[in-house]
């Protein structure tokens, strides 16, 4: 499973933890503005903003798990297991594959307010990438500096939800989710105050126990609650620094590790990267399970202009820095 977050400083931030038991060999990728995007059922793209992102690339094929493009939109793509609900193909809508979607927004869309517009238009449609490839179950996060939306189709239709918290995991759907906050309105950042009983003696023995009830378990729900609160508390000065380090420290208050969710003989689900994005400047920041050194790739370090993909491997195993 995974989860999505957005957060503000001095810039906008955009990123995921991608939670799974294995890795397809992804790439931090950019997509320059020349390359030519294939659709299938529709105009290839031939030229558009240039995008970064992680993806698995296939015979040249990038195949985006989440994205920003070079006008300062963020988008991603997480597991919905048993909702999503693709769609045969319709004559009076767009009709684009799951695989599809994020560099068909991306590639055309400098805010929130033009990706609605296009999704107000798109059926997406039950069609493999591949007999070995078949689609996963999705719905997405997409973001700019202003506002964030989920975008999901399930046997009802495609529905577009406004994100207020700036947070997405799994299942269910997203205004269920939404609903199930309200659960926790009474927990805070701030110390406890005895609401039980007038005239019985109550003492805060901790710190940290107004937000006794806070949910700490892995479950997708949980999650968002846990991810929702922590973005929503979360301060840290404006430098890139301390954005990009905070950052991180939200989505690893729902890090999952090895041994924890167990799926059966030797799978275990794994925060396998958890991704940082400055929608401002157009930085990809990523860690990995085995390596929690930060990375970054500045997409205006390369042509923009180009027509061939860029890839940078992720890296992997710990660097320690040892004391002489």
């Amino acid at each position: 499973m995974c989860t999505a977050a957005t957060y503000y400083s001095k810039d906008h931030y955009f990123g995921r933890n991608l939670d799974l038991e294995f890795s397809y060999n992804e790439t931090v990728t950019i997509m320059p503005r020349n390359y030519k995007f294939p659709i299938r059922h529709q105009n290839d793209l031939d030229s558009h903003y240039a995008l970064i992102g992680m993806a698995y690339v296939v015979d040249d094929y990038p195949l985006f798990y989440d994205a920003i493009n070079e006008k300062g939109v963020g988008m991603a793509g997480l597991n919905f297991p048993d909702n999503a609900d693709y769609k045969a193909m319709k004559d009076d809508k767009d009709n684009i594959t799951p695989f599809e979607l994020i560099p068909w927004i991306l590639g055309q869309c400098a805010s929130v307010k033009e990706a609605r517009v296009l999704l107000d238009k798109i059926n997406l449609i039950n069609e493999n990438f591949s007999a070995k490839l078949p689609l996963s179950p999705l719905h997405w996060m997409i973001s700019d500096k202003t506002e964030s939306i989920v975008v999901e189709q399930t046997i009802e239709g495609l529905r577009i939800y406004d994100n207020p918290v700036g947070v997405m995991t799994n299942n269910p759907t997203f205004d269920i989710q939404l609903f199930e906050l309200n659960k926790y309105m009474s927990l805070s950042a701030e110390p406890s105050q005895n609401t039980f009983a007038k005239g019985l003696l109550l003492n805060q023995y901790s710190r940290g126990m107004g937000a006794i009830g806070l949910p700490g378990d892995l479950s997708s729900s949980s999650r968002f609650v846990k991810v929702a609160f922590t973005r929503i508390n979360s301060i840290s000065g404006e430098s890139e620094l301390e954005s990009v380090s905070q950052f991180f420290h939200i989505l690893g208050s729902v890090d999952q590790q090895r041994g924890c969710v167990h799926l059966g003989g030797d799978a275990y689900e794994i925060t396998i990267y958890t991704s940082c994005c400055n929608l401002d400047k157009g930085i990809y920041y990523y860690n990995t399970y085995e390596n929690h050194q930060i990375t970054a790739v500045d997409m205006h370090k390369t042509n923009l202009d180009a027509t061939e993909l860029t890839t940078y491997s992720l890296r992997h195993g710990e660097n320690i820095m040892y004391e002489n």
